[in-house]
């Protein structure tokens, strides 16, 4: 059984507090609800003297003598009081969807951006469907308490207050059973959502296992229909499903149950009060106008209760979907500590200055108390005893060391989950070193800004990933302020202008379905020529022709020798005819680095390389 929240009413607050960022809109909201729930319960005390002064007055009175202007005058200011409560109860409402659609637009965002500041782990520990479910599922559940259930719990407060006073001013009698019955109301009221909310954190789960599940078979359709398991995928969905809806019952059951039995209390309570209040009538004890106003009153002061009740549902759903966006708004940021940033620099008499223009020279900006010292970029990378786990008991690099100077090509090699992708991953600072060194430009990497970083390398995946935008602006992506100029030659040195220009709309083709109207080559092309706009000194290119056929290959073989010209470049692939050619081959070996050298060392040493190049042993 899934706990309930941790702290509903912080919960709550938090997201109050979304709200009250447009204060004027939200004080304004308040004060219609007040005016619309203050119509109401005016308007049910005007039956006092409607029936005493004007109605009981007239009972037996000829036709001819009955004076109806009293009555019309005290009808008259009833009907203004209710035209108030309809017109301020439809501009809350108004006001109030504008609201908590702002609110909802500022939740949102903060999501996102704190997505962009999660650390790659987290995406790799988490079900990117479970992450959407926050998006869609959570968010809808707090649209529908902000829109409807802020004014109703506001209301019904409002209501329930002026409805008790009144009634406590007509009959201080019937008014203490209406109490006692208030007080069984709110029993079950408690008893029953304390059960809904738990359930509907289960649901909120379940709902985000689903999504993940759903969206994990999309992308691996064509897995699944190839080996023809989707009877094994229906029988783990429908038990997924099933869950879900296990759940969603158990706690939608709590939730409603309670509607009907507040309604069925309200009848009964309403009964009792009307059996007792025409004793005290009949009795003398209190007048006929009194009675009907505090008859009115009880229905007025049950439906809020009920109203109350009812919008448990929404309230328990939405602070379970609540906490789950929280949770993830609270996540640990990326750390980025570092002070070290790349800025453009020009060089006079043989100095390197600092200058805002960009002339195609970087440097690092490496401070030193109150000065700082000017690094150039030339992409020296080097690993001092590198260790490295995703696992503080699993270790996967051991003893990592190894350099590449300005200019060098160095290949990995060796079987799958030897640690060549994650060389580049520790590259990068997606994951830092748990022991040694890793050093650019002799600056060690935690030093610097993994923005800045990250701007001087580029990367091109096996697993291509495109936008839905034009081939045009994915090329772009590479460097965000680039001429359609720049953007065209980019495309020529991955060899990819030809069939570009070949495509419907050429450049301006849009993209779709993360390029499904292109084949693997041409999506692997244009993952090219986005790296090649970049400019970066640093390169890698992980498997990034494996899925190119081997005249394809060729073709952007001297494209990729000149994008690869003058720049220190980490290259890993399963095909050795694309190593060859390194100034250095590192061969790895469960987490180590057993040979080192270039294409002929390593075949005159006879080992690993060796094997694989003669077809001994083979990568996997």
């Amino acid at each position: 059984m899934s706990k309930k929240p941790y702290n509903p009413f912080q919960t709550l607050m938090r997201v109050m507090s979304y709200m009250a960022k447009n204060k004027l809109q939200l004080f304004l909201v308040i004060f219609l609800v007040l005016l619309c729930s203050g119509a109401q319960v005016a308007g049910n005390y005007y039956l006092k003297p409607i029936i005493n002064d004007y109605i009981a007055p007239m009972i037996g009175v000829a036709k001819e003598n009955r004076v109806y202007d009293g009555l019309i005058f005290i009808l008259t200011q009833l009907v203004i009081i209710y035209i108030v409560g309809v017109l301020s109860g439809y501009a809350y409402k108004y006001i109030m969807m504008n609201l908590s659609n702002r609110a909802l637009n500022e939740m949102r965002k903060d999501l996102f951006n704190k997505m962009q500041d999660l650390p790659i782990k987290y995406y790799d520990t988490h079900q990117h469907g479970d992450i959407m479910s926050c998006y869609t599922n959570d968010i809808d559940t707090i649209r529908e308490a902000m829109s409807e259930g802020f004014t109703a719990v506001v209301s019904s407060v409002v209501s329930i207050v002026g409805n008790f006073t009144m009634m406590l001013m007509l009959s201080p009698f019937l008014t203490l059973f209406i109490i006692a019955m208030s007080c069984l109301m709110v029993l079950i009221v408690k008893k029953f959502g304390s059960l809904s909310s738990r359930y509907f954190k289960k649901q909120q789960k379940s709902m985000g296992r689903v999504n993940g599940y759903v969206e994990e078979m999309f992308e691996g359709v064509k897995v699944v229909k190839v080996f023809n398991h989707e009877e094994k995928v229906c029988e783990e969905f429908e038990q997924l499903n099933n869950e879900l809806r296990d759940a969603a019952i158990e706690a939608n059951t709590y939730a409603s149950i309670i509607m009907p039995i507040m309604g069925n209390l309200s009848y009964v309570t309403y009964a009792l009060i009307a059996s007792l209040g025409a004793f005290q009538v009949i009795n003398g004890m209190l007048d006929i106008g009194s009675l009907a106003s505090f008859l009115q009153y009880t229905r007025s002061f049950s439906m809020p209760i009920t109203n109350l009740s009812q919008q448990f549902n929404a309230i328990f759903r939405a602070l379970a979907g609540a906490e789950r966006i929280f949770a993830l708004i609270d996540e640990k940021s990326e750390v980025n500590d570092g002070k070290v940033t790349l800025v453009n620099v020009k060089e006079e008499n043989g100095v390197l200055t600092e200058c805002e223009e960009r002339t195609g020279h970087w440097a690092w900006k490496h401070p030193h108390g109150d000065t700082f010292e000017l690094v150039p970029l030339q992409g020296d990378v080097r690993f001092n005893d590198v260790v490295f786990g995703y696992e503080e008991n699993k270790v996967i690099l051991k003893h990592i060391n190894l350099f590449a100077k300005p200019g060098q090509k160095i290949a990995f090699v060796g079987s799958t989950g030897a640690g060549k992708t994650t060389i580049t991953n520790l590259i990068n600072r997606f994951y830092d070193v748990s022991h040694g060194q890793i050093t650019y430009d002799g600056i060690d990497i935690k030093l610097i800004r993994k923005e800045d970083l990250r701007r001087s390398l580029a990367m091109v995946l096996q697993d291509t990933h495109l936008f839905t935008t034009t081939v045009r602006e994915n090329i772009r992506y590479g460097k965000l302020d680039a001429t359609d100029e720049e953007v065209v030659a980019a495309a020529k040195l991955a060899n990819a202008d030809t069939f570009i220009r070949h495509l419907p709309q050429g450049y301006d083709t849009i993209i779709s379905g993360d390029g499904a109207n292109l084949s693997q080559g041409q999506r692997q092309l244009l993952a090219i020529a986005r790296a090649a706009i970049a400019d970066p000194p640093v390169l890698i290119l992980d498997e990034a022709t494996s899925s190119i056929d081997t005249r394809t290959e060729a073709l952007i073989q001297d494209g990729m020798d000149r994008l690869m010209q003058g720049r220190t470049v980490f290259v890993i692939a399963h095909r050795l005819s694309t190593v060859r050619n390194s100034n250095a081959i590192l061969v790895l070996e469960h987490g180590e680095i057993i040979e080192r050298g270039n294409h002929e060392e390593l075949l005159a040493q006879k080992g690993k390389y060796y094997e694989l190049c003669t077809g001994i042993s083979e990568l996997s």
